[in-house]
């Protein structure tokens, strides 16, 4: 059975007959933690619609989808990215795709998904309310896949966010979005937390996703899972596709979400720490066509001149037994011992020099924006 990890992405329109239109990026994800807030009297005020919404309504009928649309569809909108890719013929062609978001600031503040805005060259944000505006990039992270865009507006209705960290598997999950595009605008489905701490085999993923069985498609990404509270718990970011595989959705957890958002509004990116090495373990080194005989820990092969490893005197050849104390026995171990860590944090690194143990300290620095790990 061949399975596909597609973005849930926006809906693409070819403009052009006979042109294939660009691919919106797909991104790595990874770790990062904070918390971004709604405006409290936006909030009040939203969940006061929504209980007048639902006043006149059985108990029977007043469910937890119902209380989600109520009070987080207001907040959740439409973003059309109008971009420029080239044809077989290398000859520019307009395309447009229709992704999600939600409001998480009363005066304009979007949050949605990297892969939802990545090469606009315009950003149409279309709100529950009708009215269309053009949106503006303030941040994107690649690697969460993650972005925020400002429109000029005010009194906006606000997504609340929920504690991640108290998800509980089995719990109702709503999923507010637009999938297919604008003509399905602001649908909902509800399925149930299926399981926390996800990450994906064919991504380079630093990120624990939350999955869910509530239907997404193409024109989700970057819209609201929400729980019985009326709480955002995730961003919708990417589904499974296989043959004969249905209800496999996932969600970057919300406090994930609230961390990048801050970072994203202060910076305009998200900073990381990083030790300044490329290491394979024998997996990754296979992928590369080498052979690495060892049994445990990860081989650096190359140091920056300068970086954190570098300045703490690691080398050429040395392996990585541990990372704090912990094993480390593939690459992605190492990136998640890293990603616990703030810039500045000191990490500490056993390692096997010609077969001699050592211990190293190595304060992180700031990874370069122009560096992908």
């Amino acid at each position: 059975m061949k399975s596909i990890v597609s973005k849930l992405g926006h809906q693409n329109h070819k403009r052009i007959a006979l042109l294939v239109a660009a691919a919106f990026a797909a991104s790595a994800i990874s770790f990062a933690g904070s918390s971004a807030v709604s405006s409290a009297a936006a909030q009040s005020a939203a969940q006061t619609a929504a209980q007048a919404a639902t006043e006149n309504i059985s108990s029977a009928r007043n469910t937890p989808a119902v209380r989600a649309a109520k009070m987080v569809g207001p907040a959740v909108v439409g973003i059309t990215n109008k971009a420029v890719a080239r044809d077989w013929f290398d000859n520019p062609v307009e395309t447009e795709g229709v992704g999600s978001g939600v409001i998480f600031k009363s005066d304009g503040y979007i949050v949605t998904n990297n892969h939802v805005i990545n090469g606009a060259k315009e950003l149409i944000v279309s709100l529950s309310d009708g009215r269309t505006m053009r949106g503006k990039v303030i941040g994107a992270d690649e690697v969460t896949d993650l972005a925020v865009v400002k429109i000029d507006a005010k009194d906006l209705p606000t997504a609340e966010f929920a504690d991640s960290d108290q998800i509980v598997v089995g719990e109702p999950a709503i999923a507010i979005g637009n999938p297919m595009g604008l003509e399905f605008k602001g649908s909902v489905t509800s399925g149930v937390v299926s399981a926390l701490n996800r990450t994906l085999d064919n991504s380079d993923s630093r990120v624990k996703l939350l999955q869910t069985d509530a239907a997404i498609n193409p024109g989700n990404s970057g819209g609201a899972l929400v729980n019985a509270d009326g709480e955002v718990i995730g961003i919708n970011s990417v589904k499974l596709a296989a043959s004969g595989v249905e209800g496999m959705g996932f969600a970057i957890p919300s406090n994930t979400v609230q961390s990048v958002i801050k970072e994203l509004m202060d910076k305009g990116y998200v900073a990381r720490p990083y030790l300044g090495v490329s290491v394979f373990d024998p997996e990754t080194a296979a992928r590369f066509g080498y052979s690495l005989d060892i049994d445990k820990g990860v081989y650096i092969f190359k140091l920056v001149l300068g970086g954190p490893s570098d300045k703490a005197g690691l080398q050429r050849g040395d392996i990585i037994l541990k990372a704090d104390g912990e094993e480390v026995n593939s690459v992605s171990d190492l990136r998640a011992k890293v990603s616990a860590h703030k810039v500045g944090d000191t990490i500490t690194l056993t390692i096997d020099r010609n077969d001699h143990e050592r211990t190293v300290d190595v304060t992180l620095d700031e990874m370069p924006q122009d560096k992908k790990r």
